[in-house]
């Protein structure tokens, strides 16, 4: 089977055609199951009832280069390959002291019987290249070594600066082809830095990609920043900053640089969030000691109440398909979630655990809702269904706060604050199965992050 062309312009690239997944290989984050061991030309199976992670053995030589710059680009496109399906503790990389074949032509299939000999379970080879053009070209296959079949191929052409750009692609192919699952690689995570002493913090909004490279601030720090958010629709987001002291909401379009304030209200404002289309911003506005939720239409400025309470009701989230919200509120005495239709109507209390709940985020999937919860000194992570079964933590710890999910919904992101005086938050990533968290580093304190959804 031939690779499939993509061509980068400008940092965009055009999707490729998919491949029909096996429904064997469907099935393993649909029950979020894990892949086993299995002896050499016998199918993968799945254990759907199993609870502990058994990552696939994938082998990834370095990418071979054909022109003089290449084989650096090589070896670097391969490493990010790498970390990316590592990092998603799904996979796991069979020592390359290992390999016995060395892989000279893309185009010959491999001796599958030397890959077998090492346990791989899957092949994943690739080539740079440089064009007359001084592009680049970057092309991969990957092999089912049991069955010695090609899964996929594509190629891609871009600018040597989006290299790193192309190794998350790969991962993302190699990860949607053997897991049934998008992938969510190819992402950026916006956040709020946070440097100087505890008491006196400079907060700016940066941005990075999902595995904390690329990093560069879209702010100055000259005014306090809160709750940058995601349109799931652009590269825009929103967020809440008080310039002059003032609470104002403002839209900032991460590609060109541009700011506009989307309101300025005299009250306090909290946690701006998109709707799924884009077109709305749901927050929370304070008036005198209550909160209560509004939605905003972004073409006309017009606001709409959804909740009228005497209590403080904030931090609103869409479903996938716009049709309710999920929030938190005290109404019953002390924080929990419910959720309503988007009208406002309908308003349902979900949790009833011990310990307060807040920060809830809808799953882009639709089927889960990710939460803060307080109990006792612990601040835990967790998920719920939205009719409020199937409670589960997936983490905790002394100071854990704002989930936010992965475009696929199998990956969540949040902040963890360390204690004592020169203590400070970081971005951790946990996945649905609660084994596999693991610290983004950060060059300072993070905190507040939101997902982005896949770059087009």
């Amino acid at each position: 089977m031939k690779p499939c062309n993509r061509d980068v312009k400008g940092g965009e690239i055009a999707r490729a055609p998919r491949i029909r997944l096996r429904a064997w290989v469907r099935a393993l984050l649909c029950a979020i199951a894990l892949l086993l061991p299995v002896a050499a030309h016998a199918v993968v199976e799945i254990d759907i009832t199993q609870g502990s992670l058994q990552p696939v053995p994938v082998a990834i030589p370095v990418f071979g280069g054909a022109s003089l710059h290449a084989p650096k680009l090589s070896a670097g496109i391969a490493g990010v390959v790498i970390a990316d399906l590592e990092s998603s503790g799904l996979f796991k990389l069979v020592d390359p002291a290992a390999y016995i074949e060395r892989i000279v032509n893309l185009s010959q299939a491999p001796r599958f019987a030397d890959w077998r000999t090492i346990n791989a379970q899957a092949l994943v080879v690739g080539r740079i290249s440089r064009e007359p053009s001084g592009r680049l070209k970057a092309e991969f296959r990957l092999w089912d070594v049991f069955t010695g079949k090609q899964l996929t191929g594509q190629q891609f052409f871009t600018q040597e600066r989006n290299w790193r750009r192309v190794g998350h692609l790969i991962a993302d192919a190699v990860y949607e082809r053997l897991t049934g699952e998008k992938g969510y690689f190819d992402t950026r995570i916006v956040y709020v830095d946070e440097t100087g002493p505890k008491n006196a913090r400079i907060k700016r909004l940066a941005i990075m990609d999902q595995d904390g490279r690329n990093l560069r601030m879209l702010t100055r720090g000259r005014a306090l920043v809160l709750t940058p958010r995601f349109s799931p629709t652009t590269q825009e987001i929103t967020y809440l900053s008080y310039a002059d002291g003032r609470p104002r909401v403002y839209l900032l379009n991460i590609e060109t640089g541009q700011k506009e304030i989307v309101g300025d209200f005299p009250n306090m404002t909290f946690a701006p969030r998109f709707s799924p289309d884009g077109r709305n911003i749901i927050m929370s506005l304070q008036q005198g000691g209550n909160a209560n939720i509004y939605m905003m239409d972004l073409n006309s400025r017009q606001t709409s109440r959804l909740t009228n309470t005497p209590a403080i009701d904030t931090a609103p989230s869409f479903s996938p398909d716009g049709k309710r919200i999920v929030f938190e509120s005290d109404r019953s005495g002390n924080q929990q979630l419910y959720v309503m239709n988007a009208d406002g109507t309908g308003q349902k209390r979900i949790s009833f655990g011990d310990g307060r709940y807040s920060t809830p985020v809808w799953s882009p999937r639709g089927d889960l809702i990710a939460f803060t919860k307080q109990l006792g000194s612990q601040f835990l992570i967790g998920v719920v269904k939205p009719d409020g079964s199937g409670e589960r933590v997936l983490t905790e710890g002394f100071h854990n706060e704002g989930p936010t999910w992965a475009p696929n919904g199998r990956v969540l992101m949040f902040f963890r604050e360390s204690p004592g005086a020169a203590g400070g938050p970081n971005l951790y990533t946990i996945d649905l199965t609660g084994y596999n968290e693991r610290h983004i580093a950060t060059p300072a304190f993070g905190s507040d992050p939101a997902w982005s959804p896949l770059i087009n």
